[in-house]
């Protein structure tokens, strides 16, 4: 007789993600030294944790701002102070539940008014998509710059291939879609509508020179703001380092695992920023200060969060 698979609730799931999270965060205060890494954040210049919280906050409001811009491609009416307001919003969401998206869905539902739920939550996900795209594409120059490069990065083997197969196969899907996009419509004329909605947001000479501008300023925030929370550890990290080791951290930040990423990118740190020379109490505590330095930089979606 078959059976019917119940699905987890999610009760379950949010209590495994808490759980995962203090689990990684436990492991990682035994195996790299937690009292090292205790010293290095008692010893953190907090002028440089400073200027990392202001950087995210600039990052914040130009996410908005492509928000805007990606709407607007997609027949959505947002003014800028709007999508500001709502973009600081779900970025504390974001940050306060397992997940790392519940704050962009309610985004989206709540600025469903004009276009509908499914437009509105296409041009919010574009929109986190844009961003990734941009990341994707300056992480893969980084990388095989500093893999192929004499005097580059030394990477090891066990992460140069794993590394090279996951840029190798997402570059491959996007080749296939731009490739199979005629096929797509004459099979799935919806699939395709969609597909084409997208590329209109993204890449249509209105909003192409737009994106590529914003995603190449926030991408820079995201960067120089981990590089800030380094050199508050005292690690200046090298120009090849902020564009081929830290996005790969902060990529670890999109598996739905952990809270917000917590212990998931404190771990990409402890096992990547070593090929660079940054000992791991270091790599683990500019980490930490990352996370305190967003949690602080949305600080005002809280606020906007009590008011309501």
């Amino acid at each position: 007789m078959n059976q019917i698979a119940m699905p987890i609730p999610p009760i379950f799931w949010r209590v495994g993600q808490f759980a995962l999270t203090a689990a990684l965060i436990v492991l990682l205060w035994t195996a790299a030294d937690g009292a090292a890494i205790a010293r290095t954040l008692g010893g953190a210049h907090p002028g440089w944790v400073a200027a990392a919280v202001i950087t995210l906050v600039l990052q914040t409001i130009l996410s908005a701002w492509r928000w805007k811009v990606t709407a607007g491609a997609l027949g959505q009416t947002l003014t800028l102070s709007k999508a500001v307001r709502e973009y600081f919003l779900s970025q504390a969401v974001n940050q306060s539940l397992p997940g790392g998206c519940v704050g962009d869905a309610a985004r989206a539902v709540r600025a469903r008014a004009e276009v509908g739920l499914a437009v509105s939550g296409l041009a919010v996900g574009l929109e986190r998509l844009a961003g990734q795209i941009i990341m994707f594409t300056g992480l893969t120059c980084a990388f095989t710059i500093t893999y192929f490069t004499a005097g580059g990065l030394d990477w090891p083997p066990r992460y140069a291939g794993p590394i090279g197969l996951a840029i190798g196969i997402t570059a491959l899907v996007f080749v296939a879609i731009a490739a199979l996009r005629r096929p797509i419509r004459a099979i799935k004329p919806a699939v395709a509508q969609w597909i084409d909605m997208g590329l209109r947001a993204l890449a249509s000479r209105d909003v192409l020179p737009a994106q590529v501008t914003l995603g190449i300023m926030i991408a820079t925030c995201n960067l120089a703001a981990f590089g800030f929370c380094a050199w508050a550890v005292g690690e200046h990290l090298q120009l090849g380092v902020l564009l081929a080791v830290v996005p790969l951290i902060l990529f670890t930040m999109l598996i739905p695992l952990t809270v917000s990423g917590w212990g998931a990118r404190e771990t990409g740190a402890a096992v990547l920023l070593p090929i660079a020379g940054v000992p791991v109490a270091e790599a683990v505590a500019a980490s930490v200060l990352f996370g305190l330095a967003l949690l602080l930089a949305v600080a005002p979606g809280f606020l906007i969060m009590v008011r309501k």
